[in-house]
């Protein structure tokens, strides 16, 4: 059913978490550290990672590492990081993933987009 007052809320960000209408509750945000290794730099892995974050709806970063691994710091709903963890398992086409290291942590709501570190 619709509800005006849930869309107003929702669109000024004033829910906060708040389960109103089926809406993920703040228990179901999470963060992840993944880091990434194989053939995972100079394959356009980072956009391609922003781009995919970004289609999500989650907020992070990702950056190279100077021994050829590439890291991400990524937030959001439990099931749309989930989706990304197993994006990184594959990458972009010209990637070749060995090993995606997940370290699982509490949400922060730290990041207001999903960037690109150099």
């Amino acid at each position: 059913m619709f509800n005006p007052l849930e869309k107003t809320l929702n669109s000024l960000n004033l829910l906060n978490g708040l389960n109103v209408g089926g809406m993920d509750k703040l228990e179901d945000m999470v963060r992840v550290y993944l880091r990434i290794e194989g053939r995972v730099q100079g394959v356009f892995f980072r956009a391609s990672a922003q781009e995919e974050a970004g289609r999500l709806g989650l907020k992070g970063w990702v950056r190279n590492c100077p021994d050829g691994s590439v890291e991400v710091v990524a937030e959001g709903e439990k099931r749309k990081i989930d989706d990304l963890v197993g994006w990184c398992h594959h990458g972009p086409p010209g990637a070749r993933v060995h090993n995606v290291a997940v370290q699982w942590e509490n949400y922060k709501k730290e990041f207001p987009d999903f960037r690109i570190r150099r």
